[in-house]
């Protein structure tokens, strides 16, 4: 359980016993994190013993999905750590391991009430015994307020994961794009030092297709031996576009309510053609 001080009790040996497989430590090369093995009618786990206990608490997890999803690794030349260009089985690993690393009904419990901070961010993270980025990015993806949690890989942005209440309004999010100058992230990772920030920014540096005029706070955290950045996005509801989204992805003013009632008498209209 790696001695961390508050860790919800989620036992990993119990996950290894129930994929029939058992996790053993030894040193690996740079950037590798870890491997499974099939061995007679199980498998071996071997993590390295040289990254920290959050991080070999997190390739446990990865592993053992490895093992239940029955996807093969395809980790190439890429280290673990890095998000560019990787295979879609690594990253359906990853979600599953989040998922058993921070348990839906544990960490809901644990979610603090408020805004998010660096404090609350960090206390999630020790409790589960996961890593900072794991964390606010499971805390983004449960709350129900507007919150996004994006990941940057050297100057690009990965990843940009908005959590229900911003898909209900049809906020976009640009991916595989520079990150956004006006933007936190691209502050901390300009000056160039590892570091944490907190500070509003106009809605449109991260948001497309939202209104003008709207800001929303941008917590970021810049990791310089990798070169990689994570930012935390939330607003309330107030400060987003007014009226929901239909299937097709067209706005709903608040008094169209979705589609009209049905009376049992049909109607037809003539339309022009279609550009």
């Amino acid at each position: 359980m790696s001695g961390l001080p508050g860790l919800v009790a989620v036992d990993l040996e119990a996950y290894a016993r129930a994929a029939n497989a058992r996790i053993r430590y030894e040193a690996l090369d740079a950037g590798e994190s870890g491997y499974t093995v099939s061995k007679g009618t199980g498998f071996v786990i071997t993590v390295s013993s040289d990254e920290s206990p959050e991080r070999q608490r997190f390739t446990v997890c990865h592993e053992i999905a490895h093992i239940i999803l029955e996807l093969p690794s395809v980790h190439g030349e890429l280290p673990s750590w890095s998000f560019a260009k990787r295979d879609l089985n690594e990253v359906w690993c990853d979600i599953f391991a989040s998922e058993l690393l921070m348990p839906y009904q544990h960490f809901m419990q644990k979610i603090p009430e408020g805004d998010p901070s660096v404090e609350s961010i960090e206390t999630l993270a020790q409790a589960f015994g996961a890593s900072f980025p794991a964390a606010a990015s499971r805390y983004a993806s449960l709350v129900s307020f507007p919150c996004a949690y994006v990941t940057m890989d050297r100057e690009v942005v990965r990843y940009a994961g908005p959590n229900a209440a911003l898909r209900r309004k049809g906020i976009r999010m640009a991916m595989k794009c520079p990150i956004p100058p006006g933007s936190v992230a691209k502050r901390l990772r300009t000056a160039g030092e590892p570091g944490t920030a907190i500070d509003q920014v106009a809605q449109d540096v991260w948001l497309e297709n939202c209104e003008g005029g709207y800001d929303l706070w941008e917590l970021s955290r810049h990791y310089r031996k990798h070169d990689q950045t994570i930012s935390l996005l939330w607003c309330s509801e107030e400060e987003l576009p007014r009226g929901e989204v239909d299937r097709f992805n067209r706005r709903l003013s608040d008094d169209e309510g979705g589609l009209e009632e049905l009376t049992g008498v049909l109607t037809w209209e003539k339309h022009g053609r279609r550009r």
